[in-house]
């Protein structure tokens, strides 16, 4: 349930910066942090991240002395959450709109890779218009009467809803075509890797090894292996996992009628999407598409009407009519 006032205080905040509001970031290597910067001068960051959860580590509600408060039952008898501290004007980044602007506390993060300070997910981008200018590294929350280019492609989202159809969550599914068929993904910014030394030295590209990566499960993963034994591959690629994880390097993945590539996808367990992601979407996904893949792109999704937004900036073909 989306909080009224938090939503005024959204239309109030759209109302003073028609062109949007830029939010402060860090782009690494195509995954995204905000780095808002609170009264006292000191700065935060948090990855953000479009396919994955909304929490803030309580090794940083400790060090700021933030106030907290129990989570409604559902969440869990020991759930807590906090509110994000004051932030200088301009240099901040917005409450969630659910749960009156609350944020659930993690004891410690799961990932792979470092979150300083907590990780801005699905839960936080809710509920508005976002876009991600990758080549300027710049992430907007863009305004309620926001328009797209007259340029740029379009493409519907599927998000799951409840039985009385109200959005469930904010897990976005993409539909692209890759091999000429199409392929639903989890849109995911914040899916990342840490490749191998060996793998590096085999992309020989220059980027750090922790980076952004796009996923496709196994059966799919195979199904190109079989189809086209000509795409590369890289066998132990990835760090820190117990079942060792290949790259394959796809040629082209159609993005909302613009053809991008080559891309490198993943290998991920079937479970991992058939079983496990896809009970939070609308259907089943095969995979996720990441920052590897929209570095070509400035992309805006619009939460609320379920579509996204792409115009590509760099190595684009338009893609052929569909038959």
């Amino acid at each position: 349930m989306i909080s009224t006032g938090l939503t005024l205080l959204h239309l109030a905040l759209s109302a003073a910066n028609p062109s949007g509001q830029i939010i402060p970031t860090s782009f690494e290597a195509g995954r995204v942090y905000v780095v808002p910067q609170m009264q006292d001068g000191t700065s935060l960051k948090f990855y953000t991240d479009s396919g994955g959860p909304t929490f803030l580590l309580q090794s940083t509600i400790s060090r700021l002395h933030l106030p907290t408060q129990a989570m409604p039952k559902e969440y869990g008898d020991d759930a807590t959450s906090a509110k994000l501290p004051m932030f200088k004007a301009g240099l901040g980044v917005p409450a969630p709109l659910e749960l009156d602007g609350q944020i659930s506390i993690a004891r410690r993060s799961d990932t792979h890779f470092d979150i300083r300070d907590g990780m801005l997910g699905e839960a936080w981008f809710g509920g508005r218009i976002w876009t991600w200018d990758y080549p300027k590294h710049q992430l907007t929350l863009e305004a309620p009467a926001w328009k797209p280019a007259k340029d740029a492609t379009r493409t519907l989202l599927g998000f799951p809803v409840d039985d009385k159809g109200a959005r469930a969550d904010n897990f976005a599914r993409i539909t692209v075509r890759i091999d000429g068929k199409p392929v639903d993904l989890l849109l995911d910014t914040g899916a990342t890797t840490i490749l191998t030394p060996e793998a590096l030295t085999a992309l020989g590209d220059k980027l750090p090894a922790t980076r952004a990566a796009s996923f496709v499960g196994d059966s799919q993963f195979q199904a190109w292996r079989k189809a086209h034994p000509e795409w590369r591959v890289i066998d132990n690629a990835q760090v820190g996992t117990k079942t060792p994880v290949s790259i394959i390097e796809v040629p082209e993945v159609e993005i909302a009628g613009t053809r991008v590539g080559p891309i490198w996808f993943n290998w991920r367990s079937d479970r991992a999407f058939h079983d496990y992601m896809s009970k939070m979407m609308d259907k089943q996904v095969e995979g996720a598409l990441g920052g590897n893949a929209l570095a070509h792109f400035v992309m805006t999704i619009d939460y609320p009407g379920a579509t996204a937004y792409f115009k590509c900036m760099h190595d684009c073909k338009t893609a052929a009519p569909a038959r």
